[in-house]
């Protein structure tokens, strides 16, 4: 089911109220799409972890690391969809086309500079200082993942086209896509099947890249199809435009930002957490990879009000998107409270899922497995926090207001989670003897950190400055 267009009014879209069913339908797809996601890493982490231990193990700060520039890039690319949704709401359809050029642009260059420069980033692995044999899987993991950053920006600057016109299924099939062939070839590389050579990690690297590519390649040719070609200009070629490139980076940067710096808290946190041994990395891995099962659909939800406030504020309806995002915490916050109850009343079902089946890997798996379910209950609190983060975070971008979200990690990452669990683990030793369990205090930190960013997200949100902001130029300066 596709949401239809309303008639156009004059210049601008006469949208018609935020409902649960217009929210869902907008959501759906995209938790399906978010889950593909999970369903991806989670598949990855098992297999790595049936083939060696240490596999897994690295391969959780690879991603991390992956991540941290990644985020940035795909935050900007990304940030194209509420450039269209808002030119949807003003009636502008010609104006969408443009802007996808403009996203695709900035794919194929920042993902070809991503590939060029990917050693430069290293030397986080070896500031996180983990025994040898488990950095050299890190980085060979690290290096595969560096090529899969071109298609996945491609794959960022087409969705943006179709979800912000609220066709959000047809990112699912183009994830979805993506995803099975990703798994598949996983399965098929980390143990050497069907002919295959074994290549553990390298394999898991380089399913992702395939994986990447078809993702890429799939929705590149739905952009082009005839419909999209002749309803929004997305086949005609087009020059750079200085002022909305400029608007772009203006408005996409500091969502980029936003995503670097939460990644970069959460890499140097994981980073200190692995000096505290493979036992606590290990268990580390597990908890956040549960909670992706979780998180990551979250962001559907949250996709879907941020599409949602650009359509509304580029149709000048600011008190409909303010329906929509309270309509969008409801059904997040519902969510959350029953994904907290299973974290909590079953975590050792959870943990079986990641046993491996060697009796000598089983003995180490132990030592790890009995700190997981502590980290659930972490993260059980802090996922009921994330329910406000994202469906504020996303309704505000949505506007425009991206440069308030990203000075607010920053101030808050460091001074709440990152020096706190340097400290803590700079001292392991003192604060063991005299507070107990180091991993469970760093763990802590970042409960707080994701608590404290709930409620001035939500402060944010309520002074209603967001309303008055736009990333498009005035209908009267071009149609």
């Amino acid at each position: 089911m596709q949401i239809q267009e309303p008639a156009v009014v004059g210049h601008r879209q006469e949208l018609e109220p935020c409902t649960s069913r217009k929210l869902l339908t907008l959501a759906v797809p995209l938790v399906l799409s978010q889950g593909f996601m999970t369903i991806q890493v989670t598949v990855d982490r098992i297999l790595l972890a049936h083939h060696e231990p240490r596999e897994v193990a690295a391969a959780f700060p690879a991603m991390m690391v992956f991540w941290l520039p990644f985020g940035l890039l795909q935050g900007t690319v990304g940030y194209v969809a509420t450039f269209v949704a808002q030119y949807w709401g003003a009636g502008r359809p010609l104006r969408v086309g443009i802007a996808v050029w403009h996203g695709l642009y900035a794919a194929i260059g920042l993902g070809l500079i991503f590939a060029l420069l990917a050693p430069a980033w290293e030397w986080l692995i070896w500031w996180g200082r983990p025994r040898e044999d488990v950095a050299a899987l890190e980085l060979t993991y690290l290096r595969y993942l560096s090529w899969a950053a071109c298609p996945m920006l491609l794959v960022a600057a087409v969705n943006s086209f179709f979800s912000g016109l609220g066709r959000t299924w047809t990112i699912l099939l183009i994830d979805g896509t993506g995803t099975l062939v990703n798994i598949v070839a996983g399965w098929l590389l980390i143990f050497g099947y069907a002919g295959l050579p074994e290549m553990g990690i390298a394999g898991a690297g380089l399913s992702t890249v395939v994986g990447a590519w078809v993702s890429a390649s799939t929705g590149l040719v739905l952009l082009w199809r005839r419909q999209e070609r002749q309803t929004y200009g997305t086949g005609q070629w087009c020059y750079l435009e200085g002022e909305l490139t400029l608007r772009l980076f203006r408005y996409g940067v500091p969502a980029g930002i936003q995503m670097f710096l939460d990644v970069l808290a959460f890499t140097l946190f994981t980073l200190l957490v692995g000096r505290l041994g493979v036992a606590a990395m290990t268990a580390t891995s597990i908890a956040v990879t549960l909670n992706m099962l979780a998180f990551l659909p979250m962001i559907g939800v949250g996709q879907a009000v941020g599409i949602l406030v650009g359509q509304y504020v580029g149709a000048d309806q600011p008190e409909q998107a303010e329906q929509a995002t309270w309509l969008g915490l409801r059904w997040v916050f519902g969510y959350m409270v029953a994904i907290a109850a299973v974290y909590v009343g079953m975590p050792e079902v959870l943990i079986a899922a990641f046993a491996p089946t060697g009796e000598t890997e089983r003995a180490a798996f132990v030592q790890a497995a009995v700190l997981v379910p502590p980290l659930l209950q972490c993260v059980a609190v802090y996922s009921l926090a994330d329910a406000a983060n994202v469906t504020f975070a996303f309704a505000l971008r949505g506007a425009g207001d991206t440069r308030f979200v990203s000075w607010l990690t920053f101030a808050m990452a460091w001074p709440v989670m990152v020096l706190p669990t340097w400290y803590i683990v700079e001292h392991a030793e003192q604060w063991s003897q005299r507070w107990g369990q180091p991993l469970f205090a760093a763990w802590g930190c970042a409960t707080a950190y994701i608590v404290l960013m709930a409620g001035c997200l939500w402060w944010r949100f309520r002074t209603g400055l967001w309303k008055t902001m736009r990333v498009i130029e005035p209908d009267n300066r071009r149609v």
